[in-house]
């Protein structure tokens, strides 16, 4: 039977345990070279809170553990009351009814987690992140009286994952988060049809076989190619009442050219007047593809750094020398990698920025929850694009209350339940008679005031 990962969770239950107040006796201890705070707690038979209660200084995020400190012990009687809201299971689990004799509405939500849960390479440590994004969910949610019964199973990219599904935990679970690995999606595709539990595919993985065939597969991630169309409408829908200026910028490179023409398709079907031009253009030529009489929006056909800058070059030499031109500037996904470097240029050109997500590093919420990932494993989150742990936690949230609301009926579309998303909005729509695959978009407008606004569309 394949080991359920515990070791590199370190501090993971730090949130999750739930002490009843009682007697505190106390021993001292002298902490040993390379022991951890997880360790300690362990060999000691208590729970890593208990002994993070006897010595208050363990709460900062800044504290380190160090050989010859002296720390205090609670004995293990007075944390006998200690209980565990996410439940790890056992070495071999007790026989329990199978998931679809009991409706889920009224019981422990089972979830399964099988992604590579290692710290071997990136692939790992992210969804490592992702994962303890997962089980701050699961804490959150155990405060709103819903409880959840964690397996996670280590599925790496030379894993096996029929090994994986012949744990007896893993056709009891109701829903499964994985892979992140396109190879494993046909076996899991038909063991959960089996055993008729949702999967949720969280990342960027081929599950185009079994999305459109399974109505047990819930796919996260939106393929950039296929939202040429959809994207390319909602532009001629939301700046309906703007002129729109088309930039040839050169790059023999760029990917956007499927997008820009579909774009000139709906523009011209529906009778739309809009203006080409070059960023190789003279400034005199360039303004003349602009009009004074309403906004104007700018859509480049390259995503590039180089090109966005030339074409900002551009839009400042109009600006200066016509300042009654009013203009809004639609960009792409990538240009979030640039906006270190590129926010001011944002704001003053009124961009906005098509995504699936948005990390808004300046949110009470975001700022929460990094907060509390800090202070539960004595790290920050990895700087990347997206957020992992903000992802997991979005991931759970959104599922596990779906279950808990609609049981496994749950189909994920809009309006099931009001939840303000962290990063990642979730709104699935169903592909033919197969599975679900979601359909939620963000327009991120940097405004002129020095604003940031997501637009749901």
């Amino acid at each position: 039977m394949t080991k359920i990962l515990r070791y590199f969770l370190l501090s993971a239950l730090l949130a999750f345990c739930c002490v009843e107040a009682g007697a505190q006796t106390m021993q001292t201890y002298k902490v040993k070279k390379k022991e951890t705070i997880y360790g300690i707690a362990r060999d000691h038979g208590i729970s890593v809170e208990d002994l993070m209660r006897a010595n208050p200084g363990m709460e900062s995020p800044d504290y380190k553990l160090k050989k010859g400190s002296i720390i205090y012990l609670p004995t293990a009687t007075s944390a006998a009351s200690a209980t565990t809201a996410v439940v790890l299971p056992k070495a071999e689990p007790a026989p329990q009814p199978s998931h679809q004799s009991t409706d889920v509405r009224k019981r422990e939500i089972r979830l399964g987690v099988m992604l590579p849960l290692h710290k071997v390479n990136n692939d790992g440590r992210r969804m490592v992140e992702y994962y303890r994004g997962i089980l701050m969910a699961c804490d959150s949610l155990k405060k709103e009286g819903i409880s959840i019964d964690v397996h996670a199973w280590n599925l790496a990219e030379d894993g096996h994952v029929d090994e994986i599904l012949k744990d007896p935990a893993a056709a009891r679970c109701d829903v499964i988060i994985g892979p992140l690995y396109s190879k494993f999606v046909p076996a899991l595709s038909d063991f959960v049809k089996k055993h008729r539990q949702h999967l949720v595919i969280p990342f960027s993985i081929n599950a185009g076989q079994q999305l459109a065939s399974n109505p047990h597969i819930f796919q996260v991630y939106q393929a950039p190619g296929a939202l040429n169309d959809v994207t390319a409408r909602r532009v001629a829908d939301w700046f309906k009442d703007c002129h729109p200026v088309i930039v040839d910028c050169g790059d023999t490179t760029s990917t956007k050219g499927p997008f820009t023409a579909a774009l000139r398709r709906i523009y011209e079907a529906r009778g739309v007047q809009y203006s080409l031009t070059s960023s190789k253009s003279s400034d005199t030529q360039f303004a003349y593809a602009f009009v004074k009489d309403r906004p104007n929006v700018v859509i480049l056909n390259s995503s590039g750094s180089r090109e966005l800058n030339v074409v900002f070059g551009k839009l400042s030499a109009l600006i200066a020398r016509h300042p009654e031109v009013q203009l809004a500037v639609f960009g792409y996904t990538e240009w979030m990698m640039y906006t270190h470097y590129q926010q001011q240029n944002f704001y003053r050109y009124n961009v906005y920025v098509p995504a699936p997500f948005h990390t808004n590093l300046q949110s009470p919420l975001t700022e929460r929850l990094m907060h509390k990932y800090r202070w539960n494993f004595r790290q920050d989150m990895m700087n990347t694009f997206p957020r992992f742990g903000l992802t997991g936690f979005d991931h759970a949230m959104f599922f596990l209350r779906g279950l808990h609301k609609y049981g496994m009926s749950f189909d994920g579309a809009a309006g099931r339940f009001g939840y303000q998303p962290s990063q990642t909005p979730l709104k699935f729509e169903r592909v033919g008679e197969g599975g679900y695959q979601n359909r939620a978009y963000l327009f991120i407008h940097y405004k002129p005031d020095h604003t940031v606004e997501t637009v749901n569309y």
